[in-house]
């Protein structure tokens, strides 16, 4: 199988290259930048470096920051109808907005702080009047903590909303939740948190971000606060991603989405190569995806017991692949046994007494 990795070339990347190609027949690894889309034609076209891209990959994982969103997007939408992608393209466009973000959250009923948008200095000062302090003022775009900014008083949110009305930009307003400068990351790969660290700020500092001078520590997530982070993971549309969360009086709140995180951080914290969990699932969800677009095929190829595949859900419900039913000739008239164990499921038909 071939497999390709489209980035911006971090060193986390090139982690990702590496165990990649450990389980794949290729691995092409593209720079983010060198790419364009042709629309207009009969087909759209992706170009690299100038020239059409014409090879064809079991896998793509396509990320990068919110200054791609809309080239990321592009490509996947292209791209993703003949390959695996753990990201959705819509995803691009949610997860690096923050108030999109947000939106989805709300849709989903995953718990957040309370959040207000304006437009204008006008509404913005009207909001102040309201609000309790300390405040956190927030772009929607931006990585690493840059575009946050924390506000003790009504004077000195006044002066932020006017710096910020001159970008001419909706901004956010969130209550302020004191957890003394720390809070959790959760490392989502398809249904499972892999990995989760517990970030505190530097000295003098509110922002946690590793990039802003934080430190980190491994720390294990009760499952209230994975089921969070998943379904969080779920709304917005990624297989692979990190999630930020405030956990205060015990109960864990999301403050934002990654999809393009750094490893370098949680795999120092942890110990846990998360690398290599990537690609491992990428992997899997190649052979996965071919097997959908063998579609009737597979009962050729997989005459009975064992099918290698990821479950998929309808919110806490698991649903078994089409080729189970033609494979068991189960149908709604049978009584079946289920035996239920941590990672297994057995459904057995009873036979007529």
């Amino acid at each position: 199988m071939r497999a390709a990795l489209i980035s911006q070339g971090s060193i986390s990347s090139k982690w990702v290259a590496e165990e990649l190609k450990k389980l794949f027949d290729a691995v092409d690894i593209f720079d983010i930048g060198e790419f364009e889309v042709s629309l207009g034609g009969k087909e759209p076209e992706v170009f690299y470096e100038g020239k059409p891209l014409k090879k064809e990959y079991d896998c793509i994982y396509a990320k990068g920051s919110f200054r791609y969103v809309s080239l990321l997007r592009s490509l996947t939408t292209i791209l993703g109808q003949h390959a695996y992608m753990p990201i959705r393209p819509g995803a691009f466009t949610v997860g690096h907005d923050k108030l999109l973000t947000h939106l989805k959250l709300q849709t989903a009923n995953v718990p957040q702080p309370k959040t207000y948008v304006v437009s204008t200095a006008e509404a913005g000062k009207k909001l102040l009047k309201r609000i309790q302090y300390p405040i956190v003022m927030k772009l929607p775009s931006g990585t690493h903590g840059k575009g946050v900014m924390f506000a003790d008083s009504f004077e000195s949110a006044s002066s932020m909303v006017d710096a910020l009305a001159l970008l001419k930009q909706p901004f956010m307003l969130q209550e302020y939740l004191e957890t003394h400068g720390t809070d959790t990351r959760a490392f989502v790969i398809g249904d499972e948190v892999v990995a989760s660290m517990k970030r505190t700020a530097a000295e003098g500092e509110k922002r946690s971000n590793i990039h802003a001078g934080g430190s980190a520590i491994a720390c294990e997530l009760d499952d209230y606060s994975k089921k969070v982070a998943i379904d969080t993971a779920r709304a917005v549309g990624a297989d692979i991603c990190a999630v930020d969360m405030l956990v205060t009086k015990g109960k864990p709140l999301v403050i934002e989405i990654n999809l393009s995180p750094g490893l370098q951080g949680i795999t120092r914290a942890t110990n846990i190569n998360v690398a290599s969990k990537i690609a491992k699932f990428l992997h899997t969800g190649a052979k996965h995806f071919r097997m959908k677009q063998a579609g009737l095929a597979i009962k050729e190829v997989v005459p009975e017991k064992e099918i290698l595949t990821h479950p998929e859900f309808r919110g806490n419900r698991m649903l078994l692949p089409g080729v189970v039913t033609t494979l068991t000739k189960l149908s709604e008239q049978d009584e079946v046994s289920m035996i239920m164990e941590k990672g297994k499921v057995t459904i057995r038909k009873e036979e007529e007494k």
